[in-house]
């Protein structure tokens, strides 16, 4: 138990840090993606939170915390917040390292913060998850937060991008490559939420509960 509450603190620690890192710079007035034109703080805030990214990573924080708190945490909000924050930092760095990788120049702490959020926090939230549990978690409530708030997310972003002009990725703007294009794109980031999903469903079900054991 003490392994798996040690392991989840450096998760919780380090997440909680990469987002107020990343906070710090959005304040300032560094980038996040490459934008044309700096935008107000107001706008600024919003689209921070905006982004799956830091939601994904919020969630992360969240359960990451919990299990500090207690290794065998088992509440029904647990069971939610786990599930989706697993399998949403898990197609965020996928997404990140196929998708958005290529079109980012950032540099200095603007690079660190997006290493630290798109790479850093997914791996050590997958191993965690992986390793230490807990295990038996998922229910069919937590399958349907984890899916309905991705599904929910696209479609609230794409709504207020039409309204707005800003997409948070640039997968979802239909204005260079056509509607098309984003449907596509779509549709795969869906496929890769019900496949991270299932995996992570049926990977739960065979490895053991170190942290209950422990117990």
């Amino acid at each position: 138990m003490q392994n798996a509450r040690r392991f989840h603190l450096v998760v919780a620690v380090v997440t909680t840090a990469a987002i107020l890192f990343q906070l710090v710079l959005v304040v300032q007035g560094g980038e996040v993606l490459d934008e044309v034109e700096e935008p107000s703080l107001p706008v600024a805030l919003y689209r921070f939170v905006a982004y799956f990214t830091i939601q994904s990573n919020v969630l992360v924080a969240v359960g990451a915390w919990a299990v500090v708190r207690d290794p065998a945490a088992d509440a029904a909000w647990f069971r939610r917040v786990r599930l989706a924050g697993t399998g949403g930092i898990t197609v965020t760095g996928v997404v990140h390292f196929v998708l958005l990788r290529p079109l980012l120049d950032l540099e200095g702490a603007d690079w660190a913060a997006d290493k630290l959020l798109h790479m850093v926090v997914p791996v050590l939230a997958v191993v965690g998850w992986a390793v230490f549990g807990p295990r038996g978690r998922i229910d069919r409530g937590a399958v349907v937060v984890a899916l309905g708030w991705p599904i929910g997310w696209l479609v609230v972003t794409l709504v207020v991008g039409a309204a707005s002009g800003w997409y948070p990725y640039p997968f979802l703007d239909p204005r260079p490559d056509g509607v098309l294009a984003v449907v596509v794109a779509c549709v795969g980031v869906t496929a890769l939420f019900l496949a991270v999903v299932a995996a992570l469903a049926a990977v739960d079900e065979r490895l053991p509960d170190r942290a209950d054991s422990a117990a």
